[in-house]
């Protein structure tokens, strides 16, 4: 209730949701837009201290203040307005949608949307698609009342374009920039998704993870980002690399708008054969995960070896998590190390994602209406022809890669990459569990933030790559800060269909911790 009292105090008392002349002082609107969860913003709604179009339009304006220095959002539906008054209206009437009624989304800029907006995945090879319907997440958003606020920035082609491609960068929206140091990478690929939550851009936005997509930016600003079981969320209707790891989730401030976002994406799509197996396997009522003792009782491993003795802020941030871990009632299981896998999976792991994304990105661009690249072998052509735009020193070899295999899904040889890739990062998980009867394992994200141009490479084990690569689900949360001024993440991993547990740990974790800060937006790290 702390927060709904900031609501009533910073909101006039006048103020109603049919109110159209109130408004705040930019100062006070930005408090709103930063502190209160989605649960705060519906109580204030409910009675009618703030309006949907007034939350909307304070985005848009916060927008158009900030995001010139982020390259954040791509663009604003010119519909978001009108989309926060229908929702305004059936509050009215009582006809409230579900628990997102009202509520700003930004979607990343390879989510389909079947409205005055475009789809690209950061290429200008797509500006001319025209999805038919909307991505089926994108749906159960517009269903639970969501109004959908735009389109964040990102890395073209999700990162799989070109093995020199600068993370957050794309031809459509440029070069994403970090909210808390400006010349520090936001990583990639969902990089605006969370530059914009961290900025508070929206209350909430939707990223998507291939191998580490959501949990590397989610870190590298402070955000929270949910990496689910593969097939928890719909891949219909996304831009795709492989239906074998590709998995859309939420990126938020708070555990709690980050969970109630995905309990409402959650659930079976006919056009998306993962989903059908887990089905229901997420509470469809996000409270039930969120309990700040969920982590008493606990056996949580830490894993420690490839991540510590790199970055003595990481060491330091992660230390202290391991003592609130103990605090707060867990059993801390030393000695739980993911192995690394990329040593066993590479050789597996690369031939088979070419093989599935020739096969699914030609599915993607032959059954999407307008005038664009049909296929592969199209898009190589155009990016060739315009290549001043998309190619400004990098080159596309990752899609020829890709266009030399025969996109065969049921060709022997690539099944056999498939499975050997897979199994080994699920043992790789499953057997450190196994063995130390462990609930989930923690461990630091990922370093702080590199710069954006020449970052180089990193003595950091990937703590993506298994959970990725094994479809199972990972979840970052806001540990701590450099002295630099650059977030630093802690993550809650564990093996399939602990989506629920996880959300529960971190939420307890975050609770314990409040470690998240508002960004600064300092030029250069200090």
């Amino acid at each position: 209730m702390a927060a709904l009292t900031g609501v009533c105090l910073l909101l006039p008392a006048a103020a109603h949701a049919d109110d159209r002349t109130t408004s705040l002082p930019d100062a006070e609107m930005s408090t709103v837009l930063d502190r209160l969860t989605i649960p705060d913003l519906q109580r204030a709604m409910d009675i009618r201290l703030l309006s949907s179009e007034r939350l909307t339009r304070g985005y848009l304006d916060r927008i158009n203040a900030v995001n010139p220095r982020l390259n954040a959002v791509v663009q604003t539906n010119p519909d978001a307005l009108a989309l926060a008054r229908q929702s305004d209206s059936r509050r009215r009437a009582h006809q409230a949608r579900g628990p997102l009624e009202g509520i700003p989304i930004l979607l990343k800029e390879n989510i389909d949307t079947a409205d005055r907006q475009t789809t690209t995945a950061g290429s200008t090879a797509l500006r001319t698609a025209k999805p038919a319907k909307d991505a089926f997440l994108v749906q159960r958003l517009r269903d639970a009342g969501a109004v959908i606020l735009g389109k964040a920035n990102m890395s073209e082609w999700a990162n799989f374009y070109g093995s020199r491609q600068i993370p957050g960068w794309s031809a459509v929206g440029g070069q994403t920039r970090n909210p808390y140091v400006l010349d520090r990478s936001p990583c990639g690929s969902s990089s605006g998704s969370a530059a914009a939550a961290a900025a508070g851009l929206a209350t909430v936005t939707i990223g998507t993870e291939t191998d580490s997509s959501i949990v590397c930016p989610s870190a590298a600003t402070s955000t929270v980002g949910v990496k689910t079981t593969l097939g928890v969320v719909s891949r219909g209707g996304v831009v795709p690399i492989t239906n074998q790891h590709d998995t859309p989730g939420p990126i938020a401030r708070t555990v709690t708008d980050a969970a109630l976002t995905l309990a409402v994406m959650a659930g079976a799509d006919a056009t998306d054969p993962a989903t059908a197996p887990v089905a229901g396997a997420l509470p469809t009522d996000h409270r039930t995960m969120l309990d700040r003792d969920s982590l008493r009782g606990k056996r949580i491993g830490v894993w420690r070896k490839g991540h510590e003795g790199i970055d003595r802020d990481v060491d330091r941030v992660f230390e202290s998590a391991v003592q609130r871990l103990r605090a707060l009632g867990a059993t801390v299981v030393e000695g739980a190390d993911v192995p690394d896998v990329i040593g066993m999976v590479q050789p597996h792991l690369l031939p088979a994602v070419l093989t599935e994304f020739k096969h699914d990105l030609n599915g993607y661009l032959a059954a999407t209406p307008g005038g664009h690249p049909k296929n592969l072998t199209d898009l190589i052509a155009y990016n060739k022809k315009y290549a001043a735009i998309e190619l400004p020193g990098f080159e596309q070899d990752l899609l020829e890669m890709a266009d030399k295999t025969d996109g065969d899904l049921n060709d022997p040889v690539y099944r056999a990459h498939r499975a050997a890739a897979t199994g080994q990062a699920r043992d790789s998980i499953d057997a450190v569990v196994k063995k130390y009867r462990l609930d989930a394992i923690v461990t630091a994200t990922d370093l702080p933030a590199p710069p954006i141009f020449g970052g180089g490479g990193s003595p950091f084990v990937s703590s993506t790559r298994s959970t990725s690569t094994a479809g199972y689900p990972h979840i970052t949360v806001p540990g701590g800060f450099a002295r630099t001024g650059l977030p630093i993440g802690v993550s809650f991993l564990g093996t399939r269909l602990t989506d629920a547990s996880l959300l529960g740990y971190a939420y307890a974790y975050e609770q314990a911790t409040h470690a998240r800060k508002a960004p600064h937006y300092l030029p250069t790290a200090r």
